[in-house]
């Protein structure tokens, strides 16, 4: 990754903005090898390409001023040929829980959302991260849903949530991240490229060269994303926005269940997990009277057998004008009890940051 991406036009690329100015475009979309080559053609030494990508990736930082290795005329030339589009915070929230919200800005006016949620008895910090401004899925039970989708986040705009949220963490709890989750605003499968670029960099030793096994990519369902995600060779864990454990009621909550069922969704599950072996999890919100009963558990149970799989039961963070109730603690328990006793990993997850809206399911830049 350490090259970047579209190394076959890199001679091109890399010089461009020399010539041309005006046609400035973010440092971050250029590889180590492109800002070689800009370096050589401005008669500069091939070593500063390696120290501005040091001071992009690891060090992570928003302005070209901030580089101060680099001397003040060539600040002022990087400054002139390329743009640094880093997202900016724009409003902290904090819960009763410990769980921090934060609304960023992005460099053309959107806004979008990351969570910290710290677990400081289990000594795990995640953030979970955002892929999308808004999200096209319309799933009934999520806020998010109700946004329409204006575009994917760059690669870049994913990595700045994470660095960002790792410094606020490293500041008030003192530790760094430790995990990191794609459950946020947007659909990650929708975004593929953009998604698995900005994990390439998150796990290169040139950024922040965390363990794929402490990232997880949530997905509603796209079952060709699935497969390619497998056909790729990731190393990261894949969650499944399950909700529902028959075609009817996943229809009702999530439309696009009706180009993705069940049956196509086990089948490039069973796919990712024969040629990866990476963990697979099924979330599941515990939605009162819909999906929460017995014979609802069994259903799921039925779609546990083929592979191994854990569960997350999770409890409904209320959205505005929702149809649906949040399960009683004692059915969620009754339910979680008949899983595990088919023998299946099953935790029930409970709320947290519901208090900011910062919960499953809540996030919508309110």
């Amino acid at each position: 990754m350490g090259d970047g991406p579209k190394k076959k036009f890199w001679n091109y690329l890399s010089i461009l903005p020399y010539f041309c100015p005006m046609t400035k475009t973010d440092i971050r979309k250029y590889g180590l090898q492109d800002l070689t080559a800009y370096f050589e053609g401005i008669g500069e030494a091939r070593f500063r390409a390696a120290q501005v990508y040091d001071w992009l990736w690891k060090k992570g930082v928003s302005t070209f001023e901030e580089m101060t290795n680099l001397s003040q005329p060539l600040r002022e030339k990087l400054k002139t040929h390329f743009d640094l589009l880093t997202i900016r915070e724009d409003m902290v929230q904090h819960s009763n829980d410990g769980t921090i919200k934060i609304r960023y800005v992005l460099h053309d006016g959107h806004k979008i959302e990351a969570v910290l949620i710290p677990v400081a008895e289990e000594d795990r910090y995640t953030v979970c991260v955002s892929c999308q401004v808004g999200c096209s899925l319309t799933c009934k039970f999520c806020a998010t849903g109700r946004m329409k989708r204006v575009r994917n986040l760059d690669a870049a705009e994913i990595v700045d949530q994470v660095m960002l949220v790792n410094r606020l963490c490293e500041r008030i709890y003192g530790r760094k991240l430790t995990n990191i989750v794609y459950m946020g605003m947007g659909e990650p499968l929708l975004a593929y490229a953009n998604v698995m670029e900005s994990i390439a960099h998150i796990t290169g030793e040139h950024c922040l060269a965390m363990s794929p096994k402490r990232i997880t990519v949530s997905t509603a369902g796209v079952s060709k994303m699935i497969k390619k995600l497998a056909d790729d060779d990731v190393k990261f864990n894949l969650a499944l926005s399950l909700h529902a454990a028959d075609d009817a009621k996943r229809n009702e909550i999530m439309p696009i269940n009706e180009q993705n069922d069940l049956k196509s969704l086990m089948e490039a599950i069973e796919y990712f997990y024969k040629k990866t072996k990476n963990r697979v999890s099924y979330e599941y919100i515990a939605l009162r009277g819909f999906n929460d009963s017995d014979e609802d558990a069994k259903k799921l149970i039925k779609l546990c057998r083929r592979f191994p799989v854990k569960v997350n039961i999770i409890e409904y963070n209320p959205i505005e004008d929702s149809e649906f109730d949040k399960s009683e603690e004692d059915r969620i328990n009754t339910f979680a009890r008949i899983v595990r006793d088919a023998g299946i990993m099953i935790t029930v997850r409970r709320s947290r940051g519901r208090d900011i809206d910062a919960a499953c399911g809540q996030l919508a830049n309110k």
